[in-house]
């Protein structure tokens, strides 16, 4: 039912207001203050466990994560798993299954690969392997919100625009319930995604994105955080023990 109820937030006139978290405390936070919702930032999680983001982190320390916020916290989760964890699809969606089982009722999967570098992944080879990824899904009858991430303006892809709309055309027929999209934030370019698929357009927290009022009126159906607050609280943290250093005492915490 769950799961139901989460789609049903992405066909909404008011977007829906993802709270990314990274662990127990700041997924209560989220439910204290009312959010609707709330999904992981790998980002955020890579760098509390101390590794760098792009898949470093073991599927079965994510999972472990999952398992502590959802046992605490009655909110619908979604999972970011970057680009799933491996190229075998059917590895991936073993992993979507069972953090379907556990009560995830989404994922965020990604279509660029850190190696050296973060680069996209061919968009037609991507495309296969979400559909084959969907069809093992559909086959062991798990219902997950599927939200594709293309990262074609967050590298800076020439004709990123273009690029997005050929991906949102592919991710759609493979099965993709949702098309997230970050670093996008030009009001023409969100139009021009929105106007050119039927998948719902998740955007993600810049600095120059527009109001969340405008975004809605432009037919936004999800908003993110990334791991922007997180790195924030990290600066924080470090301005107040500089601060602790400085003062010689304990005042500046209180």
């Amino acid at each position: 039912m769950k799961t139901q109820q989460f789609n049903l937030l992405h066909q909404q006139a008011t977007p829906l207001m993802i709270c990314n978290v990274w662990d127990v405390a700041s997924a209560l936070t989220a439910q204290k203050l009312g959010f609707i919702a709330i999904g992981t930032s790998s980002a955020a999680i890579a760098s509390m466990l101390g590794y760098e983001d792009g898949e470093e982190i073991a599927f079965e320390e994510l999972l472990f994560i999952v398992k502590r916020i959802l046992s605490c916290s009655k909110l619908p989760l979604t999972v970011d798993i970057e680009a799933g964890y491996s190229q075998d699809p059917l590895i991936t969606a073993a992993y979507i299954k069972t953090l379907a089982e556990v009560g995830v009722v989404g994922i965020n999967i990604e279509d660029s690969r850190v190696t050296d570098t973060r680069k996209l992944i061919d968009a037609n080879s991507f495309a296969g392997y979400l559909s084959a990824i969907k069809g093992q899904l559909l086959k062991d009858k798990i219902d997950v919100f599927m939200n594709v991430r293309t990262d074609t303006f967050l590298l800076g892809q020439e004709d990123a625009l273009a690029e997005t709309k050929t991906r949102a055309s592919l991710y759609t027929t493979a099965g993709a319930d949702g098309l997230f999209v970050p670093c996008i934030t030009n009001i023409q370019d969100i139009q021009a995604v929105i106007s050119n698929s039927t998948l719902a357009l998740n955007v993600m927290c810049m600095p120059d994105l527009a109001d969340f009022d405008s975004l809605a009126s432009l037919g936004v159906k999800r908003i993110s955080m990334g791991n922007f607050l997180f790195d924030k609280l990290q600066a924080d943290f470090e301005t107040r023990l500089n601060q602790i250093q400085t003062a010689n005492s304990f005042a500046p915490v209180f």
